[in-house]
């Protein structure tokens, strides 16, 4: 009579197998979320030094004022591209309004891909730091400022120049570390022209 014998050990069944992709996936997703979160967020824009991208856009559906290049010459200012459905945007959102209520410089919102309504009922919620607001519903003004997602903020120089781009939700130290000395060394350029 025959028997059959097995050699001691762990037989790896088909079951290993279909666990591969999963640990494949998992492992990608780990390093993806890790880039992310040590990711620069004031990367060199090749826009840095160069004239504002030309751009007019009208105010969200509501709302008084849009916003044009024009807009941005003549004053250190920042601009700031946010949308409603931006998790980092609500974040962000009261440390700009308390920029803006110190008056130390003004900032105006390009609000990207948003439904108008939406972005009325978050300036409502959390308050508008914006000297102006222009609605880039289809995102193309976005693409020419070089946005890679939102939050973004700028700093313009009186000549219209981008002087300074931070990618992601700027938080008090940023603000008080690298956003504020930049502003007060350009408006310290202007008072000396």
């Amino acid at each position: 009579m025959g028997r059959e014998t097995q050699s001691p050990g762990r037989k790896w069944g088909p079951g290993i197998f279909a666990l591969l992709p999963i640990s494949i996936a998992v492992g990608l997703g780990a390093l993806f979320f890790w880039g992310l979160s040590h990711a620069s967020s004031d990367l060199q824009s090749p826009l840095i030094g160069r004239a504002v991208p030309e751009f007019s856009l009208a105010p969200i559906e509501g709302m008084e004022n849009g916003l044009a290049t024009a807009d941005l010459i003549g004053r250190v200012s920042l601009v700031n591209v946010w949308a409603s459905w931006c998790v980092p945007c609500r974040a962000e959102n009261p440390l700009m309004v308390e920029l803006a209520q110190s008056g130390q410089v003004p900032i105006y919102g390009i609000n990207y891909k948003d439904e108008a309504k939406d972005a009325l009922a978050f300036l409502e919620e959390l308050g508008d730091p914006f000297t102006r607001i222009g609605a880039d519903r289809s995102g193309r003004v976005s693409i020419d400022w070089g946005v890679y997602g939102v939050p973004e903020t700028y700093i313009i120089d009186a000549e219209g120049r981008i002087a300074y781009k931070h990618i992601g939700p700027f938080d008090r130290q940023v603000l008080r570390d690298t956003i504020l000395p930049i502003v007060a060394e350009l408006q310290s350029k202007e008072a000396a022209s």
